[in-house]
């Protein structure tokens, strides 16, 4: 699998594009195998939309920057989070971290 890092000067319109839906945005945007990842979802989380392939999913968010998150850890703080599954009918919580 290869990497392509960009810097863009409008994310906005990139996540537009991307139909990333405006409530769940987040400040990193990615795509992988086709699906949308946005913001700080954790790597097992990604695998297993990888694994399962749900084809009524576009992508996974995490909107904010929830502490305990990958990337926005502060010792041994962490407040609940969920990641959110989106796609064309709508969202559901794909899963949930405490």
């Amino acid at each position: 699998m290869s990497v392509v890092a960009q810097d863009v000067g409008n994310m906005s319109a990139v996540k537009e594009r991307l139909g990333v839906p405006k409530q769940l945005r987040s400040c990193h945007t990615m795509v992988i195998d086709g699906y949308v990842i946005e913001g700080h979802v954790p790597a097992e989380t990604i695998a297993k939309l990888l694994k399962e392939r749900p084809s009524d999913v576009s992508g996974l968010a995490v909107p904010g920057m929830p502490i305990g998150s990958p990337g926005m850890e502060q010792g041994g703080r962490t407040e609940p989070y969920q990641v959110i599954a989106f796609g064309p009918k709508g969202f559901a919580v794909f899963a949930s971290y405490p």
